[in-house]
């Protein structure tokens, strides 16, 4: 398949790009991602490819990790880049943290790098965090507080994480200590 990048802000043909958008509804409802990731490999329309990126950080699955992180790393448009970022944190998938990292330490455009720092920090993956602590030092304002927020939210995964399992060690210890306790009664002879 041919990729094709934002060429232009709106398509010359008004009722094509009309009838793509409806085709785009009818799709949105039967979740088709395939039919979504097409539309980013092939539309050069920065209206249209917005709202196929939009949508797919509700219906993308696996399949639309790698279209959104090339659309990420290669569309010239940083709206579009920005709305990939985006739409990859909402997906929510491991697959996707290599991506967001490059694109929150190398990504020309502040919002980009902003929306990928946030994303990294919405999927929770520890792997983000060296990436999320140089983005800290970043000179955008608004990238340092996405990655700070994001650190801030591996920080009480962990956390979550630890409490969880404390909680888990704690009842297998009761439920021992049950069974050891049931197990030294005295039984005595039963009456009639």
């Amino acid at each position: 398949m041919k990729k094709t990048y934002t060429e232009t802000i709106e398509s010359s043909n008004r009722k094509q790009a009309f009838e793509l958008l409806a085709r785009m509804e009818e799709e949105y409802e039967r979740k088709n991602a395939a039919f979504f990731n097409k539309v980013l490999m092939e539309e050069p329309s920065l209206v249209v490819r917005v709202h196929a990126v939009t949508v797919l950080s509700e219906i993308g699955d696996d399949s639309s990790v790698s279209v959104l992180a090339d659309v990420m790393k290669n569309d010239p448009s940083s709206l579009i880049r920005h709305e990939a970022a985006f739409s990859l944190g909402q997906l929510g998938l491991g697959g996707a943290v290599p991506f967001l990292i490059d694109s929150t330490l190398r990504d020309s455009s502040e919002i980009v790098r902003h929306e990928a720092a946030a994303a990294l920090g919405g999927i929770g993956d520890e792997r983000a965090r060296k990436t999320l602590e140089r983005a800290c030092k970043d000179a955008s304002e608004e990238v340092r507080g996405s990655a700070l927020a994001s650190i801030f939210n591996l920080d009480y995964l962990k956390f979550a994480g630890q409490r969880k399992q404390d909680a888990e060690q704690l009842a297998v210890s009761i439920q021992e200590k049950r069974k050891r306790a049931e197990s030294q009664k005295t039984k005595r002879m039963p009456h009639p």
